[in-house]
């Protein structure tokens, strides 16, 4: 059985980031056959999360992810990561590809919470409880390893 993906919307090419913009990654071919294939699942936990675009950027600290105006959205990051569980959960998803650094799709490092650009090592909450649900999580850096992985588990 061909294996499912879950990515971040912003990854295609979808202006869902805080910004306002996208981050398509440049190798989209194999994405698009995917995708054709109904294998192919986008999600923003962020805007899943009930956040709006454009929205203040956020850091985790010290447990919360608070945005560069104060604001505590924890909750919203927690809720797009339940969002992005379930859709895994439902469809059977082993594999997401999120978005490198993210406070939410951050897999190995995230901004450190000082809005200074310095990235430190841990995950975003959806990276993390992805991960802690067994699913294998990638980020726009690692494409060759997930497409192996891919390969290797069908």
């Amino acid at each position: 059985m061909p294996n499912k993906l879950l990515i971040s919307s912003c990854l295609l090419g979808q202006a869902v980031r805080y910004d306002g913009k996208s981050k398509a990654i440049p190798d989209i071919e194999w994405l698009v056959s995917l995708q054709e294939k109904g294998l192919l699942y986008p999600i923003c936990p962020e805007v899943s999360g009930g956040l709006p675009v454009p929205r203040p950027a956020a850091e985790i600290q010290r447990e919360r992810v608070i945005t560069t105006t104060g604001l505590d959205v924890t909750g919203a990051f927690k809720k797009g990561a339940e969002s992005a569980l379930t859709v895994c959960q439902k469809e059977n998803i082993k594999f997401a590809l999120l978005k490198a650094n993210s406070p939410s799709c951050g897999n190995r490092q995230i901004y450190d919470g000082s809005y200074s650009g310095t990235l430190a090592v841990g995950q975003g909450i959806t990276a993390q409880l992805l991960s802690e649900h067994g699913i294998k999580v990638f980020s726009e850096l690692e494409v060759n390893a997930l497409k192996n992985e891919l390969m290797l588990n069908q």
